[in-house]
């Protein structure tokens, strides 16, 4: 440290130190970083199959680095045929790579890891002046964090013939990663997809390619072979066109919600698996027993950690009213001693933000809030003439509907509320259309564990704030996405089962606007199975029965008035049931809500004994449903027995895993624990087969209910009498009104319904490839998940395909709890 004097000359007498503490520069040299540059005379093509590509022709993108302005390099711009180039490379790479034995992929992985050991500050200075962020931070959280990755993905590579039993590689995988974190979130991308058997094209943000490109003479280096590992560079409509690629088997996206939607709806109907790291708006929900004083440096952490342009920031704070004030002006006290500067001096608290067009987005959000009445906190004095800087922000004074509460703004402002009691702390936790991440700061234990298991998001910190590790997944609920990187969750990401094809279905034409129009039923005369009785000799018709829908535990009348015919294999009219429409789906959505919380919160046990007694109730009425079945089918009694049968034992298979499947313990380096919650997705729409109308129906929503969710569900549109013969099999099974709601009909028209209703968590769709498409294009409104069969059909009575882990992945969704100790002990 120096210290200035008035005549502005350095002074290094110990008493000037100690009167003024005033920090001096601490650089970090980059020579080694601008030698690097120069090697490649600052201009880069892609690298594709083991080497640079730099085709003629092409334009180039200048990068700059945001604290000082200066042209570190020029990156080349892609265009379709770098594109068919890099899948083409990746493609043939694939078989070689996917067959290695798992032990030679932990090999290649592990040396990875070590050469990034030896580069270490060679990326950590890159990443540095090209991002923007401190020099600290990358030294100390981002590259260390890709070395974890590297080192527990090799493991996982070695383990996958026993821990990933039955799952395979999907293909090719698109990694498409965003400016923040470019080296760290292309790891959490490239690691599982490597160590699964996958091969790898990567296409980094446009403000911060240099790392990555890096990173890929790295893998080079250390002997990965040519094609696994591919990085080209591009704008964002290259991005697209890299995920739409039919050779492309997986996106991994990470990067804004609005972007997460575009490539839902590019992608919708492919055939390619999706995952979408989004969004959020983190609360920091801290409480009068809260220890204020290491709070408040947390809370430094979740927002002003990377300028704020954290995806899991926490930028919105949650204080108990009796400690609100104080807490602020804390917050305003260690403001006043910020420290702005050079990305490359090691004493700096926070950097520059990332691109001038980010900075004017930022404050865009704080003029606005300053115009809705938000009083407005700024540690400007610490702000340097020169650079892409914004002051650390702190805005107080808004309410729930406020702009600034609302949205994301992805830059170092924090807007803060009071709140009187927990439960009014989680209600506004998540009153959001985001679920990334959040914080709950207390001295008291069990109000803790109840608040974090409370609040909707994919990652909760007990005192602390934006920990990250190779063994707990990170994720979001709702608008921040679906899919985890980091963990064993996230190796699901990059697998499919092992009996299954990647479907295929080409160009599936759909018109979103008019699917799923249909024209209601209409009366029948002919050949119509006329039921007759006979008493005392005398004969008359049977009384008519159709069937009603069924939500909230109670036969219901369809909303239309409008019924339709089932017709058997041979043409005859076996029953009538009602016909949904978009009000049927609404009430049975509701009825589904009501019930989900109730549901989710029992007792594993109790719900195992409820799905054990459907089992028998639905053994009692054994002869009665398999003749159903045969009567709208044609199949023999014995194979209706047997699909009853066969229901039976799914319905114990699916009881055994109510108390079986709740989440673990994760090993990450973090002193203390880290719990991974497996909960309830939420209301799931399921869209069930026309091929065995009983075991399908019971395959896809016992599987959902077990894990806590309720579900509103369509039969087969062709054989639903069975289905709607179980209304009395859940009355006497105790299961409670809501849980399981059925509505009939047209499977594609009650589908758009569900698919587009924004309080449906989750859309599972068996069916044709056009609603398939339908499903996944109008699921991106609210990102929620989806499971369709794109027209695939399966064999429901196989084990492979009508059970197993696959069921339960799309059954849950991971929370992973980080709880530190320290009383004792200090690690």
């Amino acid at each position: 440290m120096a210290a200035t004097g008035a005549s502005g000359q350095t002074s290094n007498s110990v008493s000037n130190i100690f009167e003024n503490l005033t920090y001096g520069p601490a650089p970090e040299a980059d020579n080694v970083a601008k030698a690097w540059l120069d090697d490649h005379k600052r201009e880069f093509g892609h690298f594709i199959n083991g080497k640079w590509h730099k085709p003629e022709g092409r334009k180039y993108y200048q990068t700059k680095s945001p604290a000082t302005g200066e042209i570190l390099a020029s990156t080349i711009q892609g265009e379709e045929a770098d594109v068919e180039c890099a899948v083409s490379a990746a493609r043939n790479a694939l078989d070689d790579w996917r067959d290695a034995p798992p032990h030679v992929r932990a090999r290649h992985l592990y040396s990875i890891a070590r050469h990034v050991q030896k580069h270490q500050r060679l990326l950590s200075v890159v990443e540095a002046m090209d991002n923007g962020k401190p020099i600290r931070e990358t030294r100390d959280a981002d590259i260390p964090i890709v070395v974890r990755h590297f080192y527990h993905h090799a493991g996982w590579a070695e383990l996958m013939p026993t821990e990933m039993k039955g799952w395979k590689p999907v293909g090719v995988v698109a990694g498409i990663v965003p400016w923040n974190f470019p080296l760290m979130l292309l790891t959490w991308k490239v690691c599982p997809a490597l160590a699964m058997g996958n091969t790898v094209i990567l296409k980094p943000a446009t403000f911060t390619r240099l790392t990555a490109l890096l990173f890929a003479e790295i893998c080079a280096e250390a002997g990965l072979p040519p094609g696994v590992f591919n990085v080209v560079t591009g704008g964002g409509a290259f991005g697209s066109k890299l995920a739409c690629h039919s050779d492309v088997d997986k996106v991994a996206f990470t990067g804004s919600t609005e972007v997460g939607q575009i490539l839902r709806h590019v992608t919708a109907g492919s055939g390619k698996k999706l995952s979408l790291e989004l969004g959020g708006k983190s609360p920091v929900v801290v409480f009068e027993s809260a220890d204020l004083d290491s709070t408040v440096e947390g809370i430094v952490d979740a927002i002003w950690f990377n300028q704020g342009q954290v995806c899991s920031a926490g930028s919105r704070l949650l204080a108990q009213e009796s400690i609100y004030d104080k807490l602020i002006q804390k917050l305003k006290d260690r403001l006043t001693h910020f420290r702005l500067g050079n990305n490359l001096d090691k004493a700096i608290d926070m950097g520059a933000i990332v691109d001038d067009s980010q900075k004017r987005s930022v404050e865009e959000f704080v003029e606005h809030a300053k115009t809705e009445g938000a009083e407005v906190y700024q540690a400007s004095a610490c702000v340097p003439a020169r650079g892409c800087f914004y002051p650390p922000t702190l805005i107080t004074n808004v309410q729930t509907v406020s702009r600034v509460v609302v949205e994301e703004v992805f830059g170092p402002v924090l807007v803060a509320m009071p709140f009187r009691t927990a439960k009014e702390a989680v209600a506004l936790a998540n009153n959001t259309r985001y679920g990334l991440g959040a914080s709950v700061w207390t001295e008291n234990i069990s109000l803790a564990m109840e608040v974090a298991l409370s609040i909707k998001a994919g990652t909760v910190w007990v005192n602390a704030h934006n920990l990250f590790d190779a063994a707990a997944g990170f994720g979001g609920y709702k608008q921040s996405g679906y899919g985890r990187d980091g963990g064993k969750e996230g190796l699901y990401e990059y697998v499919r089962p092992e009996w299954q094809e990647r479907p295929r279905p080409g160009i599936v034409q759909v018109n979103i606007k008019t699917f799923g129009a249909t024209v209601p039923g209409r009366p029948t005369i002919n050949d119509i199975d006329k039921n007759e009785i006979q008493v005392n000799g005398v004969k008359m018709p049977s009384i008519d029965r159709t069937y009603k829908m069924y939500y909230g535990g109670a036969q219901k009348r369809p909303d239309g008035q409008y019924t339709r015919p089932v017709m058997s294999m041979s043409g005859k009219v076996v029953g009538h049931v009602g016909d949904g429409n978009r009000k049927d789906i609404r009430n049975a959505v509701e009825a589904a809500h009501k019930a989900a919380p109730g549901w989710g919160k029992r007792a594993a046990h109790n719900r195992a004994q409820i799905v054990y007694y459907l089992a028998e109730n639905l053994e009692v009425r054994r002869e009665e449903i398999a003749q159903r079945i045969c009567a709208m089918t044609g199949q023999p009694l014995d194979a209706g027995r047997q699909e009853v049968d066969q229901a039976v034992q799914r319905l114990f298979y699916w009881g055994a895993y109510c108390d079986k499947y709740g989440g673990s313990v994760q090993e990450t380096t973090l002193y203390g624990a880290t719990v991974k919650i497996h909960e309830p997705v939420g209301v799931i729409g399921i869209a069930c087969p026309d091929e065995y109308p009983l075991l399908g129906f019971v395959s896809l929503f016992a599987p959902a209910v077990i894990r806590g969710n309720a579900v509103v569900i369509i039969p087969s549109e062709k054989h639903p009498l069975v289905a709607l013969d179980l209304y009395q099999v859940f009355d006497t099974s105790d299961v409670p009104g809501g849980v399981v709601n059925i509505i009939t009909g047209d499977r594609n028209h009650l589908t758009k319904y569900l698919a587009e209703h924004q309080d449906v968590q989750a859309m599972w769709y068996f069916g044709s490839p056009e609603g398939s498409k339908f499903v996944e294009y109008a699921s991106a409104d609210n990102i929620k998940r989806t499971w369709v069969n794109y027209g695939v059909s399966r064999n429901w009575s196989e084990v492979e395909a009508g059970q197993g882990e696959e069921f339960l992945f799309h059954s849950i969704q991971v929370k992973n709890i980080w709880i530190p100790m320290g009383d004792i002990f200090a690690n």
